[in-house]
């Protein structure tokens, strides 16, 4: 296998207009990428204006990069410009049969009078619900058919997300930031967040550890067309916990029905969207405008990349998420 990185410059531009003075503000930024063993972060910087009276940059309780900024003058805008430079080497796995049963995975990471195995401690945090998802015997119901007794884990994870993609129609008016997994269960639509945020809602009502992912998905336009500044979006995916298997994550798109590699760039991981939104904070004072995105996605050797798994059309046209 070529194992040969693939580098992209990510642009993330985010402009808020508040339409009146803002007294106040503090933010918390999830927008420099992640390390993870598959992905070499080359540069990276955030630039801010007007400055913050502030700045502090760190770490979350999951590991991922953080900036915090505060404001105590007033100002009518906000402009948050990220770039970076990335380097992605193939990750895909192979042979997911391989993995452990998934009862073998659900019955190690349950809480009994044993203590947990060290290499498990980090996975059973991700069991349990979050802000924006549930455990209910209805979406334990919803996957059972995917896991059949003895069924390797990452095999049923496989039947799953084709279910969700499958079943689940990409609408951009159907859903919001807050509506609930099992409404979006019901309704069966939603974007690339629900999806997510439903196949977790799934997995670990099983009993299974699932994450949620945040980052960027190259897309390509079609032959003859250029590519559109601004077009390519946040992105959101899902890794669930296979003990023993490569890097001991393994990462799944439901949205576009595929196993994340080299076009899928990690930001942050987190339980579910609210942990690591990219943007989130409180203001004093302006008239509640919505910011306005933009994210482009470049890579630096054309030549090398390979088309996208599951086709360009498709991935163009389901790679939105809400900033």
């Amino acid at each position: 296998m070529d194992r040969q990185p693939i580098r992209y410059h990510v642009l993330h531009e985010t402009r808020y207009d508040y339409g009146s003075a803002v007294s106040l503000s503090q933010q918390q930024l999830h927008l420099a990428p992640r390390v993870v063993a598959w992905q070499q972060v080359e540069d990276q910087r955030i630039d801010i204006a007007p400055q913050p009276t502030w700045r502090r940059e760190g770490q979350d309780a999951f590991g991922n990069p953080v900036t915090w900024i505060a404001f105590h003058a007033p100002h009518e805008g906000l402009l948050i410009r990220s770039a970076m430079t990335v380097a992605v080497t193939p990750y895909r796995p192979e042979c997911l049969e391989n993995s452990l049963p998934w009862e073998q995975v659900r019955d190690r990471l349950a809480y009994d009078a044993k203590p947990p195995r060290p290499e498990d401690l980090d996975a059973m945090c991700f069991l349990f619900e979050s802000a924006h998802v549930r455990i209910k015997h209805e979406l334990a119901d919803y996957a059972a058919a995917c896991f059949p007794a003895g069924t390797p884990v990452l095999i049923g994870t496989r039947a799953l997300m084709t279910k969700i993609f499958r079943e689940l129609k990409f609408d951009q008016e159907a859903t919001t930031v807050s509506t609930p997994v099992m409404e979006v269960l019901k309704k069966k639509r939603g974007v690339c967040q629900d999806f997510a945020h439903l196949m977790i809602a799934c997995l670990r009502s099983l009993g299974l550890a699932a994450r949620y992912v945040s980052g960027y998905l190259v897309t390509r336009p079609p032959p003859g067309k250029p590519r559109l500044v601004g077009a390519d979006a946040s992105h959101a995916w899902v890794s669930v916990y296979a003990p023993g298997f490569a890097n001991g994550w393994v990462d799944f798109d439901p949205t576009n029905n595929l196993l994340p590699d080299t076009e899928h760039i990690t930001v942050a991981i987190g339980r579910d969207f609210g942990d690591i939104s990219p943007l989130r904070g409180i203001i004093l004072g302006g008239r509640g405008a919505e910011p306005e995105v933009a994210v482009t996605v470049t890579p630096l050797d054309e030549e090398e990349s390979p088309a996208p798994a599951g086709g360009s059309e498709k991935l163009q046209k389901t790679v939105t998420i809400r900033p």
